[in-house]
């Protein structure tokens, strides 16, 4: 099975192609799509867009991880976020896959064991259980390889939420 993981962001929209096959996830492709400041929002939206289409269209994944939002002060930028976060469930349903989202707790608990690791200690798994040489840059990439790599441990244990079949 091959996994998209998406950390949503309308600056940097980080992404991370994983196989998991068995018992063993091997990266395929990681990396961020980002946009300008100083761009006007609709713009920004059709990049990321177009962008994780591209991503979408080269490695043909079967399921798509997004990670659920959660702001505590800023609604400006949550709302931004929302908009980014639509326009990836967007290109997921219409490249044909299907998207579950988790939270931030539920993926550091499926990679670290404890829902309030680090974000240090979550970068650490995903390079560990990823075999890689450095931690995924930027953040937002490290991000979203964490949230397929979540997927890819709770599949089997239905915790995830589906947001579209």
């Amino acid at each position: 099975m091959r996994i998209l993981g998406i950390d949503p962001g309308y600056a940097i929209m980080g992404y991370g192609v994983l196989d998991y096959v068995g018992n063993k996830i091997t990266a395929v492709d990681y990396g961020a799509i980002t946009t300008e400041a100083g761009i006007l929002m609709p713009d920004r939206l059709e990049a990321l867009y177009n962008g994780l289409k591209a991503v979408i269209d080269e490695y043909h994944p079967d399921e798509a991880s997004i990670e659920e939002l959660f702001f505590q002060n800023n609604a400006k930028t949550a709302i931004g976020v929302g908009e980014a976060r639509g326009v990836a469930i967007l290109a997921c349903i219409q490249g044909g896959l299907e998207v579950y989202e988790y939270t931030p707790l539920q993926i550091k608990q499926a990679l670290v064991g404890y829902g309030q690791a680090t974000k240090t200690q979550v970068q650490s798994m995903v390079k560990m259980i990823l075999h890689l040489d450095a931690v995924p840059k930027p953040d937002d990439t490290a991000d979203a390889v964490a949230a397929a790599i979540c997927h890819a441990h709770s599949r089997n244990n239905r915790v995830f939420t589906r947001l579209h079949p």
